[in-house]
């Protein structure tokens, strides 16, 4: 009885799905590349614009222009799903481009994800998001965080890094890449409240998702600096 009921549980677990959309970006595939060192690749699914080289082992690879997105994603049903999506002004060339990836897509995939019965949404916006914030780049953050928690989904958890470390491919971004030349100095100025504006690792944030990824416990959390340290170092302990 025993090893029918280890076996059943060990099929459940198995048969849970990942979706992960921006898997392309810093953190995206920084995570990518965690689930499938760590042999969590088995029902891992990536949803993306453009083909993608190297072996990702066991995940599925969808590749599909957006507008087809919610179709996929119905298909594939995941239970966890996670948004990786992010742009740049300089990138999209517009701020109703910017807005259409960093708000639109992230609430079109939300949406979709809820629908086809996703549990656990995990987003990663940033540090001082909020819909009714003056500055565009914040205010768009804060609308997309606004319309998932709108989905209400059973688990919502919102990652909210500080200034991003981390090698970007073919995303060059100048003010950026001065602001973390600075950032050893800076980060020691920055004590209590403040820590929040530090600067951190992709690599942590990677895994604080990683270890995010299928707790059960309901609610929507938002996560700063200190609380990404701490569920990446539970997640490498």
């Amino acid at each position: 009885m025993l090893a029918l009921v280890t076996q059943q549980f060990l099929g459940n677990a198995m048969a849970e799905t990942i979706l992960i959309v921006g898997a392309t970006g810093l953190i995206g595939s920084l995570l990518v590349r965690k689930l499938i060192a760590d042999g969590r690749d088995e029902g891992l699914h990536l949803l993306v614009r453009k083909p993608l080289d190297g072996d990702y082992g066991a995940a599925s690879i969808h590749v599909a222009p957006t507008e087809q997105w919610p179709g996929i994603i119905a298909s594939i049903k995941a239970q966890r799903a996670v948004s990786c999506l992010g742009s740049t002004m300089k990138k999209a060339g517009s701020k109703e481009a910017f807005a259409a990836v960093d708000r639109d897509l992230v609430g079109t995939v939300g949406k979709a994800a809820k629908a086809a019965g996703a549990e656990q949404f995990i987003t990663v916006s940033s540090t001082m998001a909020n819909a009714e914030a003056s500055g565009f780049y914040l205010k768009v953050k804060g609308q997309a965080e606004h319309l998932l928690r709108g989905e209400n989904f059973n688990r919502l958890d919102i990652i909210r890094p500080g200034l991003l470390r981390g090698e970007r491919s073919g995303d060059a971004r100048f003010g950026e890449s001065l602001a973390i030349i600075a950032s050893p100095l800076m980060d020691r100025l920055l004590h209590g409240s403040l820590r929040r504006y530090r600067s951190i690792d992709g690599r942590e944030v990677a895994s604080a998702i990683a270890a995010l990824l299928g707790q059960a416990k309901p609610g929507a959390t938002i996560y700063e600096n200190d609380a990404i340290w701490k569920w990446a170092d539970r997640e490498t302990a």
